[in-house]
């Protein structure tokens, strides 16, 4: 469950729809606000154009041979901007041109516009990669490929304009282009542009190396399929889709009420039957590998070892509670198990698998400890080395360099609020951190292992691009992406404390507290809020638009309060789990602590609090409104789960369980349940195109309120998605909440 989406449908007006009968409001006849003064935040400027968030360099790539970093950089703005791509010698920082912007226009066309799909549609497709020689380029887009010599400045065509095409990889040894075209597996040759499908019967219930929707939204997988080092085969996913149940997702701008139905399995429902096949290149038949007679599971990772002869399957119960590692011998197609992880609670999937070029040697990662952490096994299953430890986390393996035996990862030993880059010898001795200034680091090594991308960001800083040696010196500057404007807007610094649970537990959260802010004023609240897993809010990072509604509200005279309750990430296993079966109970306990502390500050009004979030948040607004209503007085939620059978399967059964076994569970984690104690004023906005996290949860809660007499302002924005992430729909939507907030606190 996330919110990071971009538009898909053009909305024609955003409207409100509201839960009893009255005349309905349009926005023009809302109550003026007050006049701007000059250095303030508006909502239409956080959203306009320049982004306050600066112009990060996108599209940062290394050469597989690590002598090059490429990106592109984009000259003038609007319809007058150029685009070209340029490379950059990480050992002198001397930067050159690498396709201009004439060239760049004939083998890239303009993206397609981003949709606001999630599954495998939160990830935007790469526009270009290198090939494995390092003196060509592979430009990709929406219908076709294009191949281009970094020599010569000259390029041709492999694939052009047939139908739409996704997953776009090149083989290791540079001789083949494969792609997903029609839900099967292609292949088109470098040297004569030939293709050739190497999957066939491949459709929407039968997918071929092609991923569904809940596998990547869920158990966050992008690909379907994986090259074997030597390029020999192809191991893919075939997902039977067919049991899946279908959703109608209706076009509010047909006349005759069309819809695209969604495979979507909800919680205790069918999921896709998945098998794992490998197919030669040869045009030979795909092999079926042996991962067990049970079918009612989950394939979330696959990896070929460095032989081209073993894959590594994780195979996942439905339970998600048992996680094996499988060695299948992929000529016939037989198993056996590596390692298993169980857990009482869930076993959370990772990427943090990597096979040594002996063959003889794995890392893995484990929360077996209650924290994440590396360690170091032989192909036996035998433990051989522990590589870190302590109460903090491993949250990203960056990469491991063989020669000099030292592994490269990322953590919050420092803190659960930031993210910094490490570095350990496979022994586990030199434990270093190589990453300094507080805030979040985002490190993307070089193959050679020579030098890192760092991408840095705190909480009132845009992100930064820089070029680092691996010791952790830096080498050049990529993009400095300074934001002068926001000097000028006096923005209030965020403050990071901890406030003790009931039961004595430091629960981190931070503050914005308006400009002269004078501590003998009582002030109003607006509480923040996420709180499910694998999510923080209370992190030492840019969060661009985010931060920049609070700042503008801290601007208008409230603090801004927000605390990473249990269940939420970034400080372990031990401290998820408390929500097992029970979601909302936990995280709204921990929630009414953060608000004792408030109210135990002689600068708070107790009887002016206020709650939002979206998705999750929303979810936890709803709750806090309805279970709370003697703490909260006014909440907006964005696109709420209200009922958890409204879900999708992989993610509620991780954490709830499946329904029949957990009915009072799933009764109580849901905020429909209790809307009866609605007593303050409650706003919700839900995209009615949201594939996430169906409208249907709205009109559930909707009903349920009338039913009990009460009443909800609701924006409904027409086919947008979950995030109702296009800049109109937004502005929208954000100047609706601001004076609500106004109106109401």
């Amino acid at each position: 469950m996330h919110v990071r989406l971009t538009a898909r449908i053009r909305m024609a007006a955003a409207v409100l729809s509201l839960a009893v009968p009255v005349p309905s409001v349009v926005f023009a006849q809302q109550a003026a606000a007050p006049a701007v003064q000059p250095g303030q935040l508006t909502v239409d400027r956080i959203y306009g154009q320049p982004s306050l968030s600066g112009r990060p360099t996108r599209g940062i790539s290394w050469s597989p041979d690590g002598k090059k970093l490429s990106f592109f950089d984009t000259q003038g703005t609007g319809r007058e901007a150029m685009v070209e791509l340029w490379s950059m010698d990480p050992r002198s920082g001397e930067r050159t041109l690498l396709v201009p912007a004439d060239k760049l226009e004939t083998v890239l066309p303009p993206p397609a516009k981003q949709s606001q799909a999630t599954g495998a549609g939160r990830r935007p497709p790469s526009q270009y990669q290198w090939a494995p020689d390092s003196e060509a380029l592979l430009f990709i887009a929406s219908e076709s490929l294009a191949w281009f010599d970094c020599k010569t400045q000259t390029s041709r065509v492999l694939v052009s304009g047939k139908a739409e095409l996704s997953d776009v990889k090149i083989s290791p040894d540079g001789k083949y282009v494969s792609f997903l075209r029609d839900h099967n597996l292609w292949l088109v040759a470098v040297g004569d542009a030939k293709e050739r499908a190497l999957t066939t019967g491949g459709g929407e219930e039968l997918r071929k190396g092609e991923l569904d929707w809940v596998y990547p939204e869920e158990l966050d997988i992008y690909s379907a399929y994986w090259w074997a080092p030597d390029s020999s085969a192809v191991a893919y996913l075939e997902m039977n889709e067919r049991p899946v149940s279908q959703f109608p997702m209706v076009n509010f701008e047909s006349f005759t009420g069309e819809a695209e139905m969604q495979r979507y399995p909800v919680a205790g429902g069918k999921n896709p039957v998945v098998r794992v096949l490998v197919v030669p290149v040869n045009g030979s038949e795909a092999r079926p590998m042996d991962t067990g007679p049970a079918t009612d599971i989950y394939i979330p990772r696959l990896n070929w070892l460095t032989d081209s002869h073993h894959l590594a399957i994780q195979r996942l119960n439905r339970d998600q509670n048992q996680l094996d590692l499988l060695l299948v011998d992929s000529t016939t197609g037989k198993c056996s198990t590596l390692l298993t992880e169980k857990d009482p609670y869930w076993v959370n999937v990772h990427d943090d698998l990597y096979f040594f070029k002996d063959n003889k040697r794995f890392l893995w990662s484990s929360e077996r400890t209650g924290f994440n952490h590396l360690y170091l096994y032989d192909l036996t299953g035998k433990q051989l080395v522990q590589l870190t430890e302590g109460d903090w986390e491993v949250t990203h393996l960056n990469g491991v360099d063989e020669e000099k035996g030292v592994v490269y990862f990322s953590a919050t030993e420092k803190s659960p609020t930031e993210r910094h880059l490490y570095r350990a010898a496979l022994d586990g001795t030199g434990f270093a951190r190589l990453t300094k200034d507080d805030g979040i680091h985002n490190a993307q090594l070089s193959p050679n292992k020579n030098f890192y991308v760092n991408t840095y960001s705190n909480a009132m800083t845009p992100p930064r691009q820089d070029l680092y040696h691996i010791d952790g010196t830096r080498a050049a500057v990529i993009n400095e992406n300074q934001v002068p404007e926001l000097a000028q807007l006096h923005l209030s610094p965020v403050e990071f404390l901890t406030v003790k649970a009931s039961d004595g537990t430091a629960l981190n959260a931070f503050l914005i507290k308006p400009p002269q802010f004078d501590a003998g004023k009582k002030y109003p609240v607006i509480v923040y809020t996420y709180g499910g897993p694998h999510a923080q809010v209370v992190l030492d990072g840019w969060s661009g638009p985010n931060l920049l509604w609070h700042q503008m509200m801290a601007q208008k005279g409230y603090v801004i309060f927000a605390l990473d309750n249990r269940g939420s990430a970034g400080r372990g296993h031990s401290f998820e789990t408390p929500i097992y079966h029970q979601f909302g109970g936990p995280e709204l306990a921990d929630q009414r602590d953060g608000v004792a502390w408030l109210k135990q500050q002689p600068w708070v009004d107790p009887a002016r609090i206020g709650i939002h979030g979206w998705s999750y948040g929303g979810h936890m607004t709803l709750h806090a409104m309805f279970e709370a209503a003697d703490l909260f007085k006014v909440g907006f939620a964005g696109g709420p789960v209200t009922d958890w059978h409204f879900y999708d399967s992989i993610y509620t059964e991780r954490y709830m369980g499946l329904p029949g076994k957990n009915v009072e569970g799933y009764k109580n984690s849901s905020p429909a349940s209790h809307a009866a104690g609605l007593k303050g004023k409650l706003l919700i906005a839900h995209g009615t195109g949201d594939d996430n996290v169906h409208y249907s949860n709205t009109l559930t809660v909707i009903n349920d309120l009338i039913g009990d007499g009460k009443y909800v302002e609701v924006i409904a924005a027409p086919g947008r998605g979950h995030g109702v992430s296009d800049p109109p729909a937004r502005k929208i939507v954000w100047n609706r909440v601001t004076q609500f907030f106004l109106d109401n606190l």
